[in-house]
């Protein structure tokens, strides 16, 4: 699972930061029941509160270890590329593309969102399903918002958490997710869940622990909301000179297709855009010589995800290997 991204919330959250220190007279216990109180005040369940509280007795100490000590390392995009885009994750994309078609084209017919960036999505996040986190994600927000870097954040995150299962989507024991409390195949933080979450089976519940439905929905249902354009690519691999400069690449320097055939750039077949008018921006990550894209406004919308061009390239690259 990749770094998770921050998002805003789906409800407004009154929060006051609060670290671990502040709780030092009482302890983990004395900061659990002040979030049964907050949650409480917020008209949630006592039942489903005191559930999903009862399953944090004490800091993860796991959860701050991969906290604390997150390895601090710079990737090249050709490092990424090959960590993120190997032949084994390409070939168990293609497989799942084709056993996902029927639904995942009903979900493209409804959002209208390119399918093969769901599933590039969904591949990055969980590996297609198969590696969704296996810590309690009520256990492991609890514990990060009472004594991790970004308390105020993680404790907003947690009162988030207690709403979705408020809701009867997830049972508390059932919300699982990664250390940090992103969840389910999309992997996404509990505020993402709020705003971005359907019901794509519809049977009354946004699961996107288990139902491939709501797992395709929700994603389209992000992409849709962030800006997706029907129709129009992400971007393409394309040929660059090596003596067009560096500082003329990056998403802030869009030109017409036509001004950056003048600079020399064509398709990776050599052949010529046949949209000049369409305005890109080029990306060449390591530099001349390289790997480089022409990338479009649904790159954008990809970043939204993660805000990352590496991510959005791989997501774009992963589904259209698959498809």
């Amino acid at each position: 699972m990749l770094t998770r991204r921050t998002l805003l919330a789906a409800l407004p959250v009154a929060v006051t930061p609060l670290s671990g220190a502040s709780f030092a007279a009482g302890g983990y216990a004395s900061f659990l029941a002040s979030i049964r109180d907050e949650a409480l005040a917020r008209g949630l369940s006592p039942q489903i509160v005191s559930q999903a509280l009862a399953l944090t007795r004490e800091p993860n100490a796991h959860v701050l270890k991969l906290d604390r000590h997150q390895p601090e390392f710079t990737l090249t995009w050709a490092q990424y590329r090959a960590r993120v885009l190997p032949a084994s994750r390409i070939e168990t994309g293609r497989q799942a593309f084709a056993a996902q078609s029927t639904l995942l084209e009903s979900v493209e017919t409804r959002y209208g969102v390119d399918p093969r960036v769901i599933v590039g999505i969904w591949g990055l996040e969980s590996g297609f399903g198969k590696t969704t986190g296996g810590f309690s994600v009520i256990d492991a927000l609890a514990t990060l918002a009472y004594d991790g870097r970004r308390s105020a954040f993680f404790r907003s995150e947690l009162l988030k958490a207690l709403v979705i299962l408020d809701h009867r989507d997830i049972s508390p024991e059932g919300m699982t997710g990664s250390y940090a409390g992103a969840m389910g195949q999309p992997q996404f933080m509990p505020s993402a869940y709020l705003r971005f979450a359907v019901d794509g089976d519809g049977d009354g519940r946004r699961d996107i622990w288990t139902s491939k439905a709501d797992v395709f929905a929700s994603i389209a249902n992000y992409l849709a909301r962030s800006g997706w354009r029907q129709g129009e690519p992400w971007g393409q691999p394309v040929q660059v000179p090596v003596s067009l400069p560096q500082s003329q690449t990056g998403r802030d320097h869009r030109r017409t297709l036509g001004q950056w055939m003048s600079a020399g750039v064509r398709r990776a077949d050599g052949q010529p855009f046949s949209r000049p008018d369409v305005s890109g921006a080029l990306i060449r990550p390591d530099g001349p010589g390289t790997d480089a894209f022409m990338v479009y406004q649904n790159f954008n919308v990809i970043r939204r995800y993660n805000p990352s061009d590496f991510y959005a390239l791989g997501v774009g690259l992963l589904g259209y290997a698959v498809a």
